[in-house]
């Protein structure tokens, strides 16, 4: 009979942040060992917390489904003769699969018939492959960081100090990174009961929370956030939805005990970022708001235990953010005594990036960019100077008291600062938007001054990379350049923004005068690759069909968000009737016309009225489409195309091509050339899967 399967790994304590992504490995690849090793199960489930990761698979088979496998022999003609006697050949495959001669059958295989041995593996006992299973599987695991410990080779993310593999009620014996399986679970750490026999796999979950572990993340999600609600209503507030923080609150404990906190009242005085950054990004505190939605001099923390003495747990996290709140009080106060603008001098001493220069260096190609952005976005003057005190400013808040104790406010308190030293509110916005979007967040910039700033950030610390040879490789991106990237595509697409990002590149890299290492060409191809992987995905993230992904990038993609509209453009024609007109000019066209790149046309080598007319077509054509491209209206323009169908196939039926006249040919060749490339404006159409 099926019985509930359970293997459980216990280790030192996981990072919350590694947690989801272990878990989802371990399901996938749980999943795909058991197909290989056919295993047939109802479904499974994986589980974890700090101390442990799990898996559960609910009816997993006794025993593997049979494999039937099917040789292919000689064929049947040489396999036996005329009289249909086995031939040696016959016998001699026969004897090498391990089958009768007699057992063997014919199979046509195209226009031949085959001989096949076909031989059927009886499954071996479920007990006996999860023993071979579960090593392989717990050694094959993942992570974004792992560890060795002892004189062991073996790696994992923490050191494995149990293990638990159950099939009903039997013990699956094996040893791994030098632990033997068994079937001995350990509950809560502190309360707990020690070392727990588990007498069969349906019995561990229960056990397990009797002993006050709750092994399901989304429980305790859910059980956190039940809490969070209830005692914040208690206290006459409200708590803000945080998936984020809740996730990772979930993550760091076993048996979740909400509670409420309190802090003084004086402290509400402080600018409200002060006052969550300690709460959220230190101490995992969810604030409290009232109905006015303002902050309340309360938190709402989350204990790793039971309601027992729950005011000494209380007490104690009340005086560790009284510290937090009072040290974020006096490095404001401290800052608050040295006005912003007089912070830019310190930067000189402050390095960007080993090889690329200061922060000061920076902020002078800053604010040149923002110039060059400003003007080819169109700001109007009052921006464009509120722009540029932006980027000057832009970070000079690095080197206050304030970023330096709580990093994450960068950009935010600089916000801060600028509206009491009396700075346009606008520029204060920019300083604080030139991070946006920023990592899990939606915001994106809301003025003009602050888009610009966020792109040439971005702009700089990619071509500054690259230009120093640095790239992403693998998993390792430790100046987070593909966030970088995405945050321009971002900034770019959802703003919107029309803007040449090979010209931005190039300006770039021209800032940075002799200090880059690699050729402008070379840098700027190199970033446009890069772009290139990552439109991919998110084009397709965002709704187009893969091979309507590559005709537009391959038609060109240094206007994101010009390419983005085609992309749009021509997934929603494809189900127009005359989509089919485009792809067939298209294709009759580029099938001949890619044996040269010549588009180069002499009406006067023409011999055939069709040659005209498709040429004259082609004109008004191109005249029409370019009118709709510049007006970006790709919807229109692909219905102009369409109109080339009829003089392409008039010109095919009515000329030869590669005739032996070279000129002729030629030019013949270039006029079919005008018409993939005047279709390739929009899209590579050769890309497009038919059908």
């Amino acid at each position: 009979m099926a019985r509930d399967f359970v293997l459980e790994i216990g280790t030192e304590e996981i990072p919350a942040r590694f947690l989801p992504l272990a878990l989802e490995d371990l399901a996938a690849k749980a999943g795909d060992l058991l197909a290989e090793y056919r295993l047939a199960y109802e479904g499974v489930a994986v589980y974890g917390t700090p101390r442990r990761l799990a898996l559960s698979v609910r009816n997993l088979a006794p025993s593997q489904a049979p494999l039937v496998r099917e040789v292919k022999g000689p064929p049947r003609k040489a396999a036996f003769d005329i009289d249909g006697k086995p031939t040696k050949a016959a016998v001699g495959f026969a004897r090498t699969q391990g089958v009768a001669v007699d057992d063997l059958v014919t199979r046509l295989v195209g226009q031949v018939e085959y001989v096949f041995a076909v031989r059927e593996e009886t499954g071996r006992p479920a007990a006996e492959v999860l023993a071979e299973l579960c090593p392989r599987l717990i050694s094959t695991l993942s992570f974004p960081k792992s560890m060795r410990w002892g004189s062991l080779d073996f790696r994992f993310i923490r050191p494995i100090r149990w293990l638990l593999c159950l099939y009903g009620p039997e013990v699956i014996e094996f040893e791994t990174a030098g632990v033997r399986s068994g079937r001995h679970t350990w509950g809560h750490r502190f309360l707990g009961g020690g070392r727990l026999p588990v007498p069969d796999a349906g019995s561990w979950f229960k056990l397990l929370e009797e002993n006050y572990v709750l092994v399901d993340p989304v429980q305790r999600r859910q059980l956190i956030w039940d809490q969070v609600q209830k005692v914040a209503a208690a206290e006459g507030g409200t708590v803000e939805e945080d998936p984020e923080l809740l996730a990772e609150v979930a993550d760091l404990l076993e048996y979740p005990t909400v509670f409420c906190g309190r802090f003084p009242e004086s402290y509400l005085e402080l600018p409200e970022p002060v006052l969550v950054t300690p709460m959220r990004e230190h101490q995992r505190y969810f604030p409290v708001r009232g109905a006015n939605g303002r902050l309340l001099p309360r938190f709402i923390g989350v204990h790793n235990g039971t309601p027992e003495h729950l005011d000494l747990v209380r007490s104690g996290n009340e005086k560790v953010l009284r510290a937090r709140l009072a040290d974020a009080a006096f490095f404001f106060h401290e800052d608050l005594a040295t006005p912003l603008t007089e912070r830019g001098t310190a930067l000189r001493k402050v390095v960007f990036q080993e090889g690329l220069g200061t922060m000061h260096e920076k902020v002078e190609r800053l604010v040149a960019l923002v110039g060059y952005l400003a003007e080819k976005l169109e700001l109007d003057p009052d921006a464009r100077q509120q722009a540029l005190r932006a980027a000057a400013l832009s970070k000079n808040d690095l080197v206050t008291n304030m970023v330096y104790e709580f990093p994450e406010l960068q950009g935010i308190i600089g916000r801060e600062y600028a509206l009491r030293g009396g700075e346009d509110p606008v520029v204060a916005e920019a300083i604080r938007e030139q991070y946006l979007p920023a990592p899990g967040r939606d915001e994106l910039p809301r003025t003009g001054p602050g888009l610009v700033l966020a792109l040439a950030d971005r702009a700089d610390n990619l071509v500054g990379a690259f230009g120093r040879g640095i790239q992403p490789t693998g998993s390792q991106d430790p100046y987070a350049l593909r966030r970088q990237a995405l945050g321009i595509c971002y900034l770019v697409l959802d703003t919107p923004v029309y803007l040449d990002l090979e010209d931005l590149f190039r300006e770039t890299h021209a800032a940075y005068g002799d200090r880059l290492t690699v050729g402008v060409d070379e840098t700027v191809t190199a970033l446009m690759e890069f772009f290139g992987q990552r439109l991919r995905g998110l084009f397709q993230d965002r709704g187009l069909a893969y091979d309507v992904v590559e005709a537009v990038l391959a038609a060109g993609y240094t206007d994101i968000r010009d390419a983005w509209e085609r992309g749009v453009a021509l997934s929603g024609f494809r189900v127009h009737p005359a989509f089919e007109d485009i792809c067939t000019a298209f294709t009759r066209a580029y099938n001949l016309a890619r044996k040269t790149k010549n588009f180069r046309v002499a009406p006067a080598l023409f011999t055939d009225p069709a040659e005209d007319a498709l040429y004259r077509a082609w004109q008004v054509v191109r005249d029409r489409v370019m009118d709709e491209v510049a007006k970006r209206r790709y919807d229109q323009a692909l219905a102009v195309l369409a109109e080339l169908r009829a003089p392409v196939d008039r010109f095919f039926d009515a000329v030869l091509v590669m005739v032996d006249d070279p000129d002729v040919r030629a030019n013949r060749l270039a006029l079919l050339n005008l018409i993939v490339g005047l279709c390739s404006r929009i899209a590579d159409f050769s890309k497009i899967v038919k059908g």
